[in-house]
C-alpha cells in the first residue's frame, strides 16, 4: 500500500471516531435535557408526555398538606393564571414556604398530577429562581390578555 492511501485510511478512520464521539455526546445530552414549563403551558398539553420535565412558579396559600407517612407533601403551584397540583415523596428545602418561589422537576401522572422527584425553593429573600420568576411573568402574561379579551367583549 501506498503512503498516499495509508494517510487517507488513517484520515478516514479519525473522521470515523470523531464522528462515533460526537454521536454519542449528542446522545447523551438529548437523554438528559430536561425543559421547563409553566403550569398553563402543563395544563394546555405543552409539557412532553412520559418524560421529566420542570415546573415553576409560587406556591399557593393554604395548599401544602403532608401526609401521614411524614415524607409525602402534596401542594399547589401557581403562576396567577393556572394552578397544577404537585405531589412530593421526600425531604423539603428549609426554605420552601406557601407563598414562595419553587422549582419541581418530575413527570406527570395519568390524572394530570405533577409526581415531583426533585424541589427547589429560592434561598433569600430577595432571590426567585430564574425559572419561577418566568413562571410568573408568563402568568401574568396570560391574566392580562384573558382580562383585555373580557373587556373587549364587553364593549360590544
Amino acid at each position: 500500500m501506498k503512503t498516499r492511501h495509508k494517510r487517507l485510511v488513517l484520515v478516514a478512520a479519525g473522521l470515523g471516531a470523531l464522528g462515533l464521539a460526537a454521536w454519542l455526546v449528542l446522545s447523551a445530552f438529548k437523554q438528559n435535557m430536561v425543559f421547563f414549563f409553566t403550569p398553563t403551558q402543563v395544563l394546555t398539553g405543552e409539557a412532553p408526555k412520559g418524560r421529566s420535565f420542570r415546573i415553576g412558579g409560587m406556591v399557593e396559600n393554604g395548599s401544602l398538606k403532608r401526609q401521614t407517612d411524614g415524607v409525602t407533601v402534596s401542594f399547589i403551584v401557581t403562576d396567577t393564571a393556572q394552578k397544577l397540583p404537585v405531589t412530593y415523596k421526600g425531604i423539603l428545602p428549609d426554605l420552601f414556604k406557601e407563598g414562595k418561589g419553587v422549582v419541581a422537576q418530575g413527570k406527570l401522572d395519568q390524572n394530570g398530577n405533577f409526581v415531583a422527584d426533585e424541589v427547589l425553593a429560592k434561598h433569600d429573600e430577595n432571590y426567585m429562581p430564574p425559572d419561577a420568576a418566568y413562571a410568573m411573568k408568563k402568568g401574568q402574561e396570560a391574566k392580562q390578555k384573558a382580562a383585555a379579551g373580557n373587556m373587549a367583549k364587553d364593549a360590544k
